[in-house]
């Protein structure tokens, strides 16, 4: 596997060269000292995986992130000193298609070794992803919800790659008393979940929060999913966090779609935006089967056309529909539903 390295720090560079060189399966393809340099460098020998830094001079890693992803796509990591202190700069990066986002390994301490493992763990899941896996469609059972016409409908959504901007968009234009409880699944480091739920609050008139626990979804609310298990639907319509260790990536799009699909409130709608890989398409064909809304992001808007691809692929989609058009989707679904 072979791996672009962009930094402008040399120690920082210095420590990732190290990184990768201890794994025999990695070897590093080129390094770059900024966003213009990395952008000709993926034009010339385009890499298996990008590690990408934030804030670099000339072109940053955010504009670079969007221009590789528009000319040369390639999986992108974000690996940056910043990304604990700018938290608006790594979901940008992540709405311009970087896949994920880690901090820069420490050079030494204590902490070292662990982000060191962290980092190859993430490139191994990235890759593993980038070289897609077969979709076995599943036939879900219902089990409806005892006085499920008293319990909100569930709008989940599920996002990879690109999905930030891509949920932002929708989001935005849906109305402060939309009626039905809104569910964000998107693969994100356990580390900056929280403050992906803060940074969606701050674009939309819904409230948006981290799901917990026995919590049941509520009408016009945003819960977003934990990253540090997997999130499900259980018994009475309350969420609950379950592990799956054979799930490739956490939190699974995939869990959370079965489980809407077995125990989901009539009305509910699953919906399967940009990503890499192919977790949420069987998930979203069990919606379909189970006579739920269906609805997958176009490939002409999506930054990587992977996810909701695989699920148009099984027609687990009833209905394709670019990013703008989706909100309005959503809105008609729901024309004469009324918060209490």
């Amino acid at each position: 596997m072979r791996i672009g390295i962009v930094n402008d720090q040399p120690l920082a560079t210095a420590v990732l060269r190290r990184i990768v060189a201890s794994d025999r399966e990695l070897e590093i393809a080129w390094s770059a000292i900024d966003g213009a340099e990395a952008i000709d460098r993926c034009r010339r020998d385009l890499p298996d995986i990008v590690l990408m830094d934030l804030i670099m001079p000339n072109v940053d890693g955010i504009t670079a992130t969007r221009r590789i992803m528009a000319e040369t796509p390639c999986p992108i990591l974000v690996v940056s000193a910043t990304v604990g202190g700018d938290m608006s700069r790594v979901y940008d990066a992540m709405g311009a298609g970087a896949l994920d986002a880690v901090v820069t390994p420490q050079a030494r301490g204590a902490e070292a070794d662990a982000d060191s493992r962290a980092l190859l763990r993430k490139i191994r899941t990235i890759h593993t992803l980038n070289g897609g896996r077969r979709v076995t469609p599943i036939t879900a059972s219902p089990t409806p919800l005892q006085n499920a016409a008293a319990v909100s409908p569930i709008l989940a959504i599920g996002a990879s790659t690109g999905g930030p901007a891509a949920i932002e968009t929708i989001l935005k234009r849906l109305p402060e008393r939309f009626p039905a409880a809104i569910v964000v699944i998107q693969h994100i480091d356990s580390h900056f979940v929280d403050g992906f739920a803060d940074w969606l609050g701050s674009r939309t008139r819904l409230p948006v929060r981290l799901a917990k626990a026995n919590d049941l979804p509520l009408a016009g609310t945003v819960l977003v999913a934990n990253a540090s298990a997997h999130l499900s639907l259980g018994a009475g319509g309350r969420l609950v966090y379950v592990d799956a260790p054979e799930a490739l990536y956490q939190p699974s799009v995939d869990i959370f779609f079965n489980s809407l699909a077995r125990r989901g409130p009539r009305g509910s709608c699953g919906v399967l935006l940009t990503g890499l890989g192919r977790d949420g398409a069987a998930g979203l064909l069990a919606l379909r089967q189970s006579g739920y809304e269906t609805i997958a992001q176009d490939q002409a808007t999506s930054v990587v056309f992977g996810m909701p691809g695989a699920a148009v692929e099984i027609g687990a989609a009833k209905r394709i529909r670019p990013i703008q058009a989706i909100a309005d989707e959503l809105i008609q679904l729901y024309p004469e539903r009324k918060l209490s």
